[in-house]
């Protein structure tokens, strides 16, 4: 089947808003490959579609993907390797986030953890500042951010210009900026 020929999904339902057991067909999928805007996809149970959006918006678990010509497909967060970052206090806790927000990191915030994506380098930083952080494999659905979803990758180039230090894996600013075809901010 070609792209031209496949059902398009053209539209996100939001978990709750829909019946999730009508769905038509099931794709179980990690973080990245629930952030694309035009991205063709296999369902469990067989169902070729393609997804085509106007822009990449993060596919949460429970969404629906709306079929054009009717029918929803079930999206399912897949479990990937992660970190569980817990600390003694919950000032401790706030003061670790800040850190991986200062590194760009992408984080889910839960009420007494965060979860990163495993970097054996943040991992060390974690613990060299106190932090209980062990591997987790556990779906990931990191926080979106004031510039939205797209900054999700933490090895990714800087090339805005502001005065701070992000002093991990020696990642600097002045070069060129490397988001992909969904970024759509100014640098």
């Amino acid at each position: 089947m070609t792209e031209a020929t496949l059902p398009r999904a053209i539209q996100v339902l939001p978990a709750g808003g829909w019946v999730a057991r009508t769905a038509r067909d099931v794709v179980t999928l990690d973080f990245d490959d629930r952030f694309r805007r035009r991205r063709r996809y296999v369902g469990e149970r067989g169902l070729a579609f393609l997804l085509d959006l106007e822009e990449a918006v993060p596919l949460r678990h429970g969404d629906g993907l709306l079929l054009e010509g009717g029918g929803v497909v079930l999206v399912q967060a897949a479990p990937e390797p992660l970190v569980e970052v817990r600390a003694e206090t919950p000032e401790r806790l706030a003061r670790l986030a800040w850190h991986l927000g200062n590194r760009h990191l992408p984080t889910e915030i839960r009420a007494d953890a965060l979860l990163i994506r495993d970097d054996h380098v943040i991992l060390a930083m974690l613990r060299g500042m106190g932090a209980d952080a062990r591997q987790v494999s556990a779906p990931f659905n990191p926080e979106g951010g004031a510039y939205g979803e797209h900054n999700r990758h933490h090895g990714h180039a800087h090339g805005h210009a502001h005065p701070h230090d992000h002093g991990h894996h020696g990642h600097g600013h002045g070069h060129g900026h490397g988001h992909g075809d969904h970024c759509d901010h100014e640098h």
